[in-house]
């Protein structure tokens, strides 16, 4: 399937070798297609992936926790609503992470997420997720402060303790059936500029600006380094990040669904059988409605 072949390619396996700088936010892996023909590939992998879906709440064996990650205007919701659209909703469930509230603030910096885990059979998305405490909690370390951490566990070596942590905490969930997926959608500061504008030109777009987002914006290089050393440090085996070209979006929504598509296939998941003894009784009753007809 082309959409795999294409997905394996942005697939993180040597993250000690990762430069976030070598990457090319543009890339579109050299297709040329027009917007009917994308849309066209990207529902041959959405087919697929309804089925497989669907195979994966009938085995009811595995969970799958995709997480999304990237700067503001890269593409996140977008990519779950394209994505996700054809799967059961009552298979999938949607987390957005903002801001932590006062309950939450109390607890672990993992407790949130943990609460919003998938049960087997189903699919859980998290938008942003607890990667947010290495990154914006990183770039603003003035945060710090509002997680009421006793000030000896604060220091330089929290960062790495938390990167120890979450790889502790995904091979875990790993162990004990959670396939985890995780994307990084890298868009260049130039698209998110072009982005930024649609929302401030466009009157059905402007309720998504923040003036945060410009805030932000001015922290670039900082965000970089700390998405860099996100994936350096937790794209494991049994939890790899795919960093994904964003500025087009046709393509960033290709590579998704072709990458979440490949890992499912690796887990064999097939409709459980019935054989022996329950077989008989359902042959049985198959006679008895069989029978209602005549």
């Amino acid at each position: 399937m082309l959409l795999d072949s294409i997905a394996k390619r942005f697939r993180i396996d040597n993250p000690d070798k990762f430069r976030l700088s070598e990457c090319d936010s543009a890339d579109h892996d050299g297709l040329s297609v027009d917007k009917k023909e994308a849309k066209a590939m990207l529902a041959k992998g959405l087919a697929r992936l309804t089925e497989l879906q669907e195979r994966l709440y009938a085995c009811d064996r595995w969970s799958v926790l995709i997480i999304f990650q990237g700067m503001d205007a890269a593409g996140k919701d977008s990519v779950i609503k394209h994505v996700m659209a054809g799967l059961n909703p009552q298979g999938v469930e949607v987390h957005p992470f903002k801001q932590p509230s006062a309950e939450e603030l109390g607890h672990d910096f993992l407790w949130r997420a943990s609460r919003r885990l998938p049960e087997r059979g189903r699919i859980g998305i998290f938008n942003r997720s607890y990667y947010e405490e290495v990154l914006v909690v990183r770039v603003h370390p003035e945060l710090l402060k509002q997680q009421k951490l006793p000030a000896t566990l604060t220091g330089k070596a929290i960062w790495q303790q938390r990167f120890n942590d979450i790889r502790a905490f995904e091979h875990h969930l790993a162990r004990n059936g959670t396939l985890i997926l995780k994307f990084f959608l890298h868009v260049s500061k130039e698209e998110q500029r072009k982005r930024f504008l649609d929302r401030v030109d466009e009157p059905a777009k402007r309720w998504k600006f923040s003036m945060n987002d410009v805030t932000e914006r001015k922290r670039w290089d900082d965000y970089q380094h700390a998405y860099e050393d996100m994936i350096r440090q937790t794209s494991r085996p049994e939890a790899p990040w795919f960093v994904v070209p964003a500025d087009h979006k046709w393509f960033t929504r290709i590579v998704v669904a072709g990458a979440i598509v490949h890992e499912l296939q690796k887990l064999n998941l097939d409709f459980p059988e019935i054989k022996g003894k329950a077989l008989k009784e359902l042959q049985k009753v198959g006679k008895a409605l069989k029978a209602e007809r005549s």
